[in-house]
């Protein structure tokens, strides 16, 4: 139960934080309204790391349904647990997009680019392309997963001393990769917000995009089972 309450409340922190920022920098009438993607960027990183110190003892802050899946893979946690971190992570992230579109209603109001009002919930291609939006997100996700199993190869970290490092990769990728899909590297963190923009009362809004909707999901799973798979067969001890 530990597991289920630490993933639904650091999930719905994370798209609190994460939306919110979106929202903050997008929305009309927001007064950080075209701050740009640097402050996003670093802002989603934060996102993460601060329900991270708080949960990351209670469940290992997985918030994230691609980890937890490769983790289970690879044993560092049992096959058991899953179905309570995955309802943790998805009504967390559906909680949490609610409560972000509560708290900029106005800003919502007063927007009338549907397409900005979907894009603070979910992410997008910049260039539509099937074959390379899921490969974007293949290998932004590989690159998380295996950066966090990496980390166990550094020496003396101290305790919650972790979570700056996942912060990092975060901000890397999306700096580095973000323009393209808007790099979701979780599926939580698309579909769960995805869920509430199609059932909350939105002024103006348009339809969710479903036909995207399965590459941030796929994409992300398939990315993080081979990390931890490749992190498995190097001889990391010679």
């Amino acid at each position: 139960m530990l597991i289920l309450i630490a993933e639904l409340i650091g999930t719905m922190m994370l798209i609190l934080l994460g939306d919110g920022v979106c929202c903050n920098v997008n929305l009309n009438k927001s007064g950080m309204k075209g701050a740009g993607s640097i402050q996003i960027t670093f802002a989603w990183g934060l996102a993460v790391l601060v329900p991270a110190f708080i949960f990351g003892t209670a469940s290992g802050a997985h918030f994230n349904p691609a980890l937890t899946l490769a983790l289970a893979m690879d044993g560092s946690i049992a096959w058991g647990s899953v179905p309570l971190y995955l309802a943790g992570q998805f009504m967390g992230a559906i909680l949490g997009a609610i409560l972000v579109f509560i708290l900029f209603k106005g800003q919502f109001d007063a927007t009338d680019d549907a397409n900005t009002k979907l894009g603070v919930f979910c992410t997008s291609p910049s260039v539509p392309d099937t074959g390379l939006n899921l490969l974007s997100e293949i290998v932004g996700t590989f690159v998380l997963v295996f950066a966090i199993k990496g980390i166990g190869q550094v020496t003396g970290i101290a305790g919650g001393l972790s979570n700056l490092f996942v912060f990092g990769i975060i901000v890397s990728i999306g700096m580095s990769l973000g323009g393209l899909t808007g790099y979701a590297i979780n599926p939580a963190r698309d579909l769960g917000p995805r869920i509430a923009h199609a059932l909350l009362p939105i002024k103006g809004k348009r339809d969710s995009n479903w036909q995207y909707a399965w590459i941030p999901v796929a994409g992300p799973i398939i990315g993080a089972l081979i990390a931890v798979a490749l992190y498995a067969i190097i001889p990391w001890s010679v």
